[in-house]
């Protein structure tokens, strides 16, 4: 059995449910529950039937679709304002819905975001012209899920929680100021673009959690060829972190930075990470002797971890902490979780890479090529750090539009799951990208 937004008991698609059962404590927030269906029946950027002018409307909502495709933002971003929030991308026929060429910021409180992908891309601008999108972060946003997304070819971060960084005069108002209760669950983070567009330079960054952030939760998810950032946290942050997946981090992989620079004149702020049961996997692009935690900056970090695995390409062990700095900065072992974990199912690590490749991302009974692609490639020991989507293929994917009614009477609005058991589109058995040859020898027929 496992637990939906809000707790409760739902059934297992059959094309994941190899995966472990999975649960986890109630949610921040129970999203557009309750508030009326919006039916998104256009891919345009913006105006009528469109998932801009849904998420616009005031009011609780459920944002459902009638309609699978590509949103093309034209280098833009979907900024949501409104809260009360449910966006349900699962509701979508198949082949589900896609945004390319921009990315997510929201900016409000009581939001769900489930089973929607994002595909920013560099789109041809030349290399540190500007173009700067993250594929989705939270913006001083508070009590969120983003469950069951896939976020890939960002050129800043793939998947953040982020905000100013001190409001106010005390430690408190600061992180009431900035975002908060953020929960990223099963989601894949994947490919953010390195040397590309960003006017920094290289951009390959997983997750940043921004300084005084509290009350983030990373469960479950992936995170693959990311220079760094899997996640990083900045000052001041409370994190848990539980059975997720780093592969082929280059440069690092979790890590800690209260940088001086960025706090001259406030007064320091300990962090604090609980970790249990994650794994990081080596992969072509990954410094030799990468440490699992690397703590960087002059802030401490106040840390609980246990049952981490971190592993070189041949599975021989790598270091399980690490610092990339000369700096004051000191990390102080916890006996205890900082965090709550009770209510969670907690794998053990040598557990979570077959779960957690076989039920993260979106829509993972109706999987789209570059998911099978980057997940397929992390379970073989394959798969780069990229400067650019048509490094891995043809570039954006072309999406079938295809069209269904949605039907109330066919879900629970409670949780957005079919009361049958069985999602649109969804496939049973093995979803694989076959080429023409293999396609052929699977069948009997390749010569």
């Amino acid at each position: 059995m496992t637990l939906g937004l809000a707790g409760a008991p739902l059934t297992v698609p059959a094309a994941f449910a190899q995966s472990a059962p999975i649960a986890h404590p109630a949610d921040p927030t129970r999203g557009g529950a309750g508030g009326r269906i919006i039916r998104v029946t256009s891919l345009a950027k913006q105006g009528p039937g469109s998932l801009a002018e849904a998420v616009n409307a005031k009011g609780p909502r459920i944002v459902v679709f009638e309609v699978s495709g590509a949103i093309d933002l034209g280098r833009d971003t979907l900024s949501i304002t409104e809260p009360y929030l449910t966006i349900a991308g699962q509701t979508a026929p198949s082949p589900g819905v896609t945004i390319i060429r921009g990315g997510i910021d929201l900016k409000t409180h009581d939001v769900i975001i489930s089973h929607m992908r994002v595909m920013t891309g560099a789109d041809g601008q030349a290399k540190r012209s500007g173009w700067e999108a993250d594929a989705f972060s939270s913006v001083a946003a508070h009590n969120v899920v983003i469950e069951h997304n896939s976020f890939l070819w960002a050129l800043d971060e793939n998947m953040s929680a982020s905000g100013p960084r001190f409001t106010g005069r005390t430690v408190a108002e600061w992180r009431k100021g900035t975002s908060h209760n953020i929960v990223f669950r099963e989601n894949l983070a994947a490919e953010g673009l390195a040397d590309s567009s960003h006017p920094k330079g290289e951009h390959s960054k997983g997750s940043l959690i921004h300084d005084n952030a509290t009350g983030i939760v990373f469960y479950r998810n992936v995170w693959a060829h990311n220079v760094e950032r899997a996640p990083l946290l900045k000052g001041g942050v409370q994190a848990l972190m539980i059975n997720n997946l780093i592969y082929n981090p280059q440069h690092r992989a979790v890590h800690y930075n209260l940088m001086n620079l960025e706090w001259t004149g406030q007064p320091y702020v300990t962090g604090e990470l609980t970790a249990v049961g994650n794994v990081m996997r080596a992969g072509n692009d990954t410094d030799e002797g990468l440490p699992f935690l690397m703590l960087g900056g002059d802030g401490d970090l106040a840390y609980y971890g246990r049952d981490n695995r971190a592993v070189d390409r041949h599975g021989k062990p790598l270091p399980q902490f690490g610092r990339y700095g000369e700096t004051k900065a000191r990390l102080l072992p916890a006996k205890a979780p900082l965090a709550a974990i009770g209510g969670y199912r907690v794998l053990p690590s040598g557990d979570v890479e077959t779960s957690v490749l076989a039920s993260a991302g979106a829509r993972p009974w109706d999987r789209a090529p570059d998911d099978i692609r980057v997940l397929f490639f992390i379970a073989e020991g394959r798969g780069e750090v990229i400067d650019d989507e048509h490094e891995v293929g043809p570039g954006y994917p072309a999406i079938k539009e295809n069209r269904a009614p949605f039907v109330e009477a066919d879900w629970d609005l409670a949780t957005m799951k079919p009361k049958s058991g069985r999602y649109p589109g969804q496939k049973a058995g093995a979803q694989e990208t076959l080429s023409p040859r293999d396609a052929a020898s699977r069948q009997g027929t390749g010569k």
